[in-house]
């Protein structure tokens, strides 16, 4: 099993900039990809972004490329995720999530999530 907890979560005004967490306990985490995922009102949970732990190959959704940037800290067993130039539909709760079978694009495929957090964007 991995807990997985994401924090970092806020206000700010379009143009700012966030930087979110996600610790992971319960394992080592050199067999498993980590992704990003969102979630806004109404809508499905999207893929953000990827990062498999050991080679730090990652992927990126359209809508986020050029303004995100996903990353790991192995020492912390954390995984970040920087956020530039937020718009105000990247407002949603934000969920990172872990597998053991690689990037995937489809929240289905992963098995460990953790709780979300709430990033609000003001226009």
């Amino acid at each position: 099993q991995v807990q997985l907890v994401e924090s970092g979560g806020g206000l700010v005004q379009a143009g700012g900039s966030l930087r979110l967490s996600c610790a992971a306990s319960g394992r080592t985490l050199n067999r498993y990809a980590m992704g990003w995922f969102r979630q806004a009102p109404g809508k499905e949970r999207e893929f953000v972004a990827g990062i498999v732990w050991s080679s730090v190959v990652t992927e990126y959704a359209d809508s986020v490329k050029g303004r995100f940037t996903i990353s790991r800290d192995a020492a912390k067993n954390t995984m970040y995720l920087q956020m530039n130039s937020l718009k105000f539909e990247d407002t949603a709760v934000y969920y990172c999530a872990a597998n053991t079978i690689g990037i995937r694009t489809t929240p289905g495929q992963y098995a460990f999530w953790g709780q979300g957090t709430q990033v609000t964007v003001s226009s």
